[in-house]
């Protein structure tokens, strides 16, 4: 935090950011047992999508959150993907598990279309009151992977993968705005040029605005 603060050009010292962190309930991400636990008030929604035909675009999206390693830390990513053309709609970065980078993306992409269905994971962002506020809002119908199931999200998962080999592995982020600058090229590259075997070879972004 101290190295990127300083990058914006902030003449800080380690000792206050660290005051600063501590003051606000900010710890370093680093991964740990049980930190993708749902909130035991927040309602979990059952899954819709189990033998579901997939056949227009919009029909469903789905988010999910993974973990990106820089040099002396973490930051946390979050995408929203429509699940027939794999076109990621928006992502967004932090460097807390707080649920405001997770609407940052939701909003975004609401502001492009909006699904008629919306599948995530149970972890307490996504079943929070703030997050799933906006879908109903929406009129959405609001779908959740079962527990243990990462199948049930099957397409966000591999692009996690294909995220982490082709760039992230790759260029090993000194910072977090050095991850923003890559993961930007990186989905546009995704969506635009990046040819899926699935999709008969076409990319993302031509069947999804095709």
């Amino acid at each position: 935090m101290t190295a990127w603060l300083r990058s914006q050009g902030d003449a800080v010292h380690h000792k206050r950011v660290a005051r600063r962190l501590r003051t606000m309930g900010l710890e370093t991400l680093y991964p740990k047992p049980r930190m993708r636990e749902p909130h035991p008030a927040h309602r979990v929604s059952p899954y819709l999508l189990r033998g579901m035909p997939i056949t227009r675009g919009n029909q469903v999206w789905s988010t999910d959150m993974t973990s990106i390693r820089l040099h002396g830390g973490f930051v946390s990513l979050v995408a929203v993907m429509d699940w027939l053309s794999r076109y990621v709609l928006s992502w967004a970065v932090s460097i807390t598990m707080d649920v405001g980078f997770c609407l940052e993306a939701l909003d975004h992409a609401l502001g492009v279309a909006r699904p008629e269905i919306f599948n995530s994971d149970q972890g307490a962002q996504f079943t929070s009151l703030d997050f799933t506020g906006r879908l109903a809002a929406a009129g959405i119908q609001i779908s959740m992977d079962g527990r243990g199931r990462a199948l049930d999200n099957v397409f966000v998962e591999r692009l996690w993968r294909t995220v982490k080999y082709e760039e992230v592995y790759l260029k090993a982020y000194e910072t977090p705005h050095e991850a923003m600058q890559g993961l930007a090229t990186f989905f546009v590259r995704y969506n635009e040029w990046r040819q899926h075997q699935a999709l008969g070879y076409q990319t993302p972004a031509s069947v999804y605005f095709g």
